[in-house]
């Protein structure tokens, strides 16, 4: 079990505020207006209604006792890039924060931010990708360059043992694991396992090789 302090309670803090504690992890969350607090009072450890881009309340959290810390404001880009500096100052072991924009991005990481992340470009570019290929489920990017993704099985597979297939030598990308249309799955596919219609594959790899795969028949 870890601890977590998530500031900013919107949309984005209050779904992983409320994930880690569903994970069973110590979470408190922290916001500045009181019907956020109130909102996920009952769902994580502790909620409480301050300011934390004021220094001495901030340090009145005992921020470094903390494993991770969660800047998840979003409209505030002054107080996202403050809270981001005063918490690397504290020695926050690990800060992952929330950017609007590239150049917020580049100023949060000179600020310290181990990760920084924007949920709507990222979330804009896998709704993206899964609606211009019909194979495409579900998308995540790794890099500019690689990717991980659920395809649908492509007909020209369907029948046939990864054995026979030698994805990794003619398509330049692995499966790493196969789901079912049960719900069941296999995170260590064998040779010799057969693919068929309705199973989903986990694949990584680099993106033009996995769009390849995607226009199979």
């Amino acid at each position: 079990m870890k601890q977590f302090l998530v500031i900013g309670l919107g949309r984005f803090g209050t779904a992983v505020a409320t994930e880690l504690s569903r994970l069973g992890h110590e979470v408190l969350a922290v916001d500045r207006h009181m019907e956020n607090v109130e909102a996920v009072a009952d769902i994580v450890t502790h909620a409480v209604c301050t300011d934390a881009s004021q220094e001495d309340e901030l340090a009145a959290l005992g921020v470094s006792n903390f494993d991770a810390a969660i800047v998840a404001i979003g409209g505030d880009l002054q107080a996202s890039i403050l809270i981001t500096m005063l918490l690397k100052e504290a020695g926050v072991p690990y800060i992952l924060s929330k950017a609007k924009s590239h150049l917020h991005a580049k100023i949060l990481e000179k600020m310290g931010a181990d990760k920084v992340v924007q949920p709507e470009d990222e979330m804009g570019t896998r709704v993206a990708r899964t609606l211009v290929s019909a194979s495409v489920m579900d998308f995540i990017e790794l890099s500019p360059d690689y990717s991980l993704v659920e395809l649908g099985v492509p007909a020209s597979w369907r029948g046939k043992a990864l054995r026979e297939l030698a994805v990794p030598a003619k398509y330049g990308i692995n499966i790493i694991a196969i789901k079912d249309g049960n719900g069941g799955i296999s995170v260590t596919p064998k040779a010799g396992d057969v693919l068929a219609e309705g199973q989903v594959l986990v694949v990584i790899g680099g993106n033009r090789d996995i769009e390849k795969v995607e226009n199979l028949k």
